[in-house]
């Protein structure tokens, strides 16, 4: 079956870029850290408050957070339905490598992080074009640290940012 061979020859791929990119547990603390502190720009909290600090403001702020955070909640009903459908196991699961950050459920793709940071980086991106290239390096280092702490592989990143551009579009669409 071509397709299978296809998905294999990528699974593969991306394992090899997995091994690469994961930071030894003996690095210096201050790489650990830094690393953590970057992942955390895409979990529930920071995300979430990005999305709502501002709706508070009103004008284009409010307007671009309003819109911020239905790319967020679309793009994160989306990743949750995909990660209960496809179940595939966390790197740690299934190779011998440590994480160094607490993994938030059993399943790694698509990474929520990854597209959490990229739905707001996204939102406010649409709506203050100058701001664009800071907003989506930020989301891009969010979801390298997911791979580089151990937590995802390069494609859960990928399809988790992919998902929120995807969100980001329908949300414009519809507004």
């Amino acid at each position: 079956m071509p397709g299978a061979t296809f998905l294999t020859q990528l699974a593969a791929r991306d394992r090899a870029l997995f091994t690469r990119c994961l930071v030894d547990p003996a690095a210096p603390r201050s790489r650990r850290m830094a690393w953590t502190g970057i992942t955390h720009q895409g979990g529930v909290s920071c995300s979430v408050l990005a999305a709502t600090i501002p709706l508070s403001l009103g004008g284009a702020i409010g307007d671009a957070a309003r819109h911020t955070l239905s790319i967020l909640i679309l793009s994160h009903l989306v990743v949750q339905l995909v990660k209960r459908t496809v179940t595939r196991p966390r790197p740690s699961n299934v190779l011998d490598c440590a994480t160094l950050v607490r993994e938030p459920d059993h399943f790694s793709f698509p990474s929520g992080h990854s597209a959490a940071a990229m739905a707001v980086a996204f939102g406010y991106a649409m709506a203050f074009p100058s701001l664009a290239l800071p907003l989506v390096i930020v989301a891009f280092l969010v979801g390298a640290s997911r791979v580089v702490l151990g937590v995802h592989y390069a494609g859960d990143v990928l399809v988790g940012q992919l998902i929120a551009v995807l969100a980001g579009l329908v949300v414009r669409a519809i507004a």
